[in-house]
C-alpha cells in the first residue's frame, strides 16, 4: 500500500507554509507537522518580518513576486493578521537603472528629497521613495495559519525528530518520545538547525553555513506615517515597528558557523561594534536611542538564493530553506517550489478557493 502521508519537519513560517501548501493543492493527504519546541518558536519568533520588493537575482526577484501576492491576497481575506502595509524610503549611491535591476516594477521607484526625519546623506547617495512593503509579526503569522490547518493537519509541537531513514517505499522518522512513524515523503524546513544529527548528512551536500543575525532596537515610537528605510548599499534597513512602538535597526552581521542552540539572544560587544558606527553614519539621533536590541542566526546558501532540492535518490526527503535572512519573505515561493517536488497523488490543478496562494 502506498503511503501518501507528508511529514514536514520544522513549523516555523516556512513549515507550516509548506502544511498549508500540500492541503490547498491535494487536501485529502495526510500531513504532520513536527518541532522540537513549538509553531514559529524559532527562527521566525526573532524575524522582522520585513517584506520588500526586491531580489538580487531573476529567481529570487521572481519569488519575491509571488509572495508578494500571496501575502496580500491572505491580508485581504483575513484582515485580523498582524501584517502591517507601509512605504519605503531607499538609501543608494546606485543609479536609477541599478535599482531598478534590483526592485520590482511594483515598488515604483521615484527620486525624492523628501529624506525622513532624523536621516541625514551620506555623500553621494540619494533617496527614492517606493511601494510595495509591509512588515509582520512573524510567529503569529505562523500561528494564525496553524489554526487554519488544525482542522486537516496534525502539528506535533515539542516532538523531535532524531532521526530520518530510508525505508524502502517509504520514509522512517525516529522521534525523541522514543516511537516511530512513517511518511511517504518529507519536506525538512529546520531554519538554521541544519547540523541536526538527524539529517546533517543528508543537507551536508547543500554547502549552506549558519550566520549570527542582529538587530538593535531603538527607543523612539514611529509616527503613522513612518515607512521602512532601506540603506541599498550596506544592506540594512530602519523598520518602523508601529505595534511595539520602537524601531529596528537590521544590518549585516559578519559571524558565520555558528549554532542555533547556543547563540546568545543577547548584545554584545561585536554587535554593538558593528551596528552603532553605521546607525550613527545616517542618524545620530536615532542611534544615541540604542537600547536592546536581538541576536539570533539562519541559514545561508553559497549562491544566496533559497535551496528546494530533494536530498535522496528517491526524492521522498525535500529540503526548503537556507533563505539568507529572507525566510518570511520568500517563505509562500519556497513553500510552493518544495510542494512542486512532492508529486503529491490526487493534486488538484485549482486549489480550493477558501485555501488559494493567491
Amino acid at each position: 500500500m502506498t503511503n501518501n502521508t507528508v511529514a514536514v519537519v520544522g513549523a516555523g513560517i516556512v513549515g507550516c507554509l509548506v502544511a498549508r501548501e500540500v492541503i490547498s493543492r491535494a487536501p485529502d493527504t495526510p500531513v504532520v507537522v513536527f518541532d522540537r519546541d513549538g509553531i514559529g518558536t524559532g527562527a521566525s519568533r526573532r524575524s522582522a518580518g520585513l517584506h520588500f520588493p526586491r531580489g538580487a537575482t531573476d529567481r529570487v526577484r521572481q519569488m519575491t513576486a509571488y509572495s508578494h501576492d500571496f501575502y496580500e491576497d491572505l491580508a485581504a481575506k483575513h484582515p485580523a493578521l498582524p501584517i502591517h502595509s507601509l512605504g519605503m524610503t531607499v538609501v543608494a549611491t546606485a543609479t536609477a537603472a541599478q535599482l531598478n535591476e534590483v526592485y520590482l516594477d511594483r515598488a515604483a521607484l521615484t527620486p525624492t528629497e523628501a529624506v525622513p526625519a532624523d536621516i541625514r546623506l551620506t555623500q553621494g547617495a540619494r533617496a527614492w521613495h517606493g511601494n510595495g512593503c509591509h512588515y509582520a509579526d512573524v510567529p503569529a503569522v505562523a500561528q494564525a495559519v496553524a489554526r487554519e490547518l488544525r482542522p486537516h493537519v496534525t502539528f506535533r509541537e515539542g516532538v523531535r525528530v532524531t532521526a530520518v531513514e530510508d525505508a524502502g517505499s517509504e520514509v522512517l522518522i525516529r522521534l525523541s518520545t522514543g516511537k516511530t512513524c512513517t511518511a511517504g515523503r518529507v519536506v525538512l524546513a529546520p531554519g538554521p538547525w541544519l547540523a541536526d544529527p538527524a539529517w546533517r548528512d543528508l543537507v551536508a551536500p547543500l554547502h549552506a553555513r549558519v550566520k549570527k543575525v542582529a538587530a538593535i532596537h531603538i527607543e523612539q515610537e514611529p509616527r503613522r506615517d513612518d515607512g521602512v528605510i532601506v540603506f541599498q548599499d550596506e544592506d540594512a534597513f530602519l523598520l518602523p515597528l508601529r505595534h511595539s512602538r520602537h524601531w529596528l535597526f537590521s544590518y549585516t552581521h559578519q559571524e558565520w558557523d555558528v549554532d542555533p542552540d547556543t547563540v546568545s539572544d543577547g548584545l554584545d560587544e561585536k554587535v554593538l561594534d558593528a551596528a552603532l558606527p553605521l546607525l550613527h553614519r545616517y542618524s545620530p539621533a536615532l542611534a544615541e536611542r540604542a537600547a536592546g536590541g536581538r541576536v539570533f542566526c539562519d541559514a545561508y546558501s553559497a549562491d544566496r538564493e533559497p535551496q528546494v532540492r530533494t536530498l535522496d535518490p528517491a526524492g521522498r526527503v525535500i529540503f526548503a530553506g537556507a533563505a539568507n535572512g529572507s525566510g518570511y519573505r520568500l517563505a509562500p515561493a519556497i513553500a510552493a517550489e518544495a510542494v512542486g517536488l512532492l508529486q503529491l497523488d490526487g493534486e488538484t490543478t485549482q486549489p480550493p478557493k477558501e485555501m488559494s496562494p493567491a
